[in-house]
């Protein structure tokens, strides 16, 4: 599953520019934008984004004020919270909110990709000291359920609407189960999706090589020394969580 993001902010010009800048980003999926403080939470309540992107002067509510309640109500789900605005005298407040971020419109390219090296990051983190992994991981076919050890799985190939999960045996358990349901079930352990019809396991990856036009290869540690794509838009944001891991 790709870190959900949800964007607050009244201009539309700056609403446009980081909706564009985040659209860049192969990991991220967008929830509707709110122009308020009010649409905002409304928003918030009802998709339970990953990331918020505040803009601090927004008409009523404003962003701190968003953020303050917000955090009130968020339990132990807290958001990441990224404050955006055209001035910088409000950094103090946005930490106490422990905030992750401040950006400084008008926004910078490679400000921005240090902002989202921090969000990963702290998505990361997030995952790591909260999930509680899951010892098997059952998987319904069209004649059995299947128990798998998640450390197993080499990768998972989506052809048409078959999901094929290939261990480290180069074993085959073929489900009608979709990429993105998988993804949700595995989200505790280090897998990424390279590309939009594959899932990959970090820790089976043996080498990476490149293929053409800015693409690459994974080969995957197992009998068959396995190769997946990581396409060119999709590699970026792959480097960047390598970091992590």
């Amino acid at each position: 599953m790709g870190i959900q993001v949800l964007i607050a902010e009244d201009e539309r010009l700056a609403r446009e520019e980081l909706v564009f800048l985040l659209e860049q980003e192969t990991d991220v999926e967008l929830c509707p934008t709110a122009e308020n403080g009010e649409q905002l939470l409304t928003y918030y309540r009802e998709y339970a984004p990953d990331v918020l992107f505040l803009d601090i002067h927004m008409p009523g509510l404003n962003g701190i004020e968003a953020a303050d309640a917000i955090r009130g109500e968020s339990g132990s789900k807290q958001p990441l919270i990224v404050f955006t605005t055209a001035y910088d005298h409000y950094a103090v407040q946005a930490f106490e909110l422990q905030a992750t971020d401040y950006l400084l419109k008008p926004f910078n390219q490679e400000r921005f990709s240090e902002t989202m090296q921090r969000v990963r990051r702290a998505l990361h983190n997030k995952k790591s000291e909260s999930k509680q992994k899951l010892d098997k991981l059952v998987i319904s076919t069209d004649e059995k359920m299947v128990v798998l050890n998640p450390h197993d799985i080499g990768y998972v190939e989506r052809i048409d609407r078959t999901l094929k999960i290939y261990t480290l045996n180069n074993d085959v358990v073929k489900t009608k189960m979709t990429l993105k349901e998988l993804e949700e079930k595995l989200e505790a352990y280090p897998f990424y999706r390279p590309h939009r019809s594959y899932l990959v396991n970090l820790d089976a990856i043996e080498e990476i090589t490149p293929w053409f036009n800015g693409a690459y290869n994974i080969v995957v540690r197992d009998h068959n020394k396995s190769t997946i794509p990581v396409s060119r838009t999709a590699a970026k944001a792959f480097f960047e969580v390598l970091q992590y891991i």
